[in-house]
């Protein structure tokens, strides 16, 4: 699958038509759900496999951000050998009180797949917007 069908194939799951309050409170008529094409195995094996050549060489650990970067970084880590770890939002406050999970991440090169998947959304929705 190239670049375009992926984007295609990404917006037919996971673009939504409707009423929908975000965080901001304010409502929109369309939203995009990323749980929709993390959930799909084709999928997110695709866009895995696009990712793969954006990991920077020197990267030690691919860092998912709680909850839509895990299923990234896990399908991510899989496909490139490299570790990951899943980010919190804030530390947890029991067990092991960490903010990362799965691996130690002190002085680690860590790669944001979530970020990146978004940088390419983002430039793939500007472009078809002209």
């Amino acid at each position: 699958m190239d670049r375009t069908e992926l984007a295609f194939a990404v917006a037919k799951v996971s673009r939504l038509r409707g009423e929908f309050r975000l965080r901001s409170g304010v409502v929109a008529t369309e939203y995009f759900d990323k749980y929709r094409f993390e959930a799909d195995p084709a999928l997110l094996r695709a866009i895995t496999d696009s990712l793969v050549n954006l990991v920077p060489p020197a990267t030690d650990a691919l860092a998912g951000l709680e909850l839509g970067g895990v299923p990234l970084a896990t399908a991510l880590s899989l496909r490139t050998g490299l570790p990951a770890v899943f980010v919190r939002k804030r530390p947890k406050e029991y067990g092991t009180c960490r903010l990362a999970e799965g691996g130690d991440i002190a002085g680690a090169r860590l790669g944001d797949v979530q970020r990146s998947l978004a940088f390419r959304r983002a430039r793939f929705l500007t472009s078809r917007s002209h």
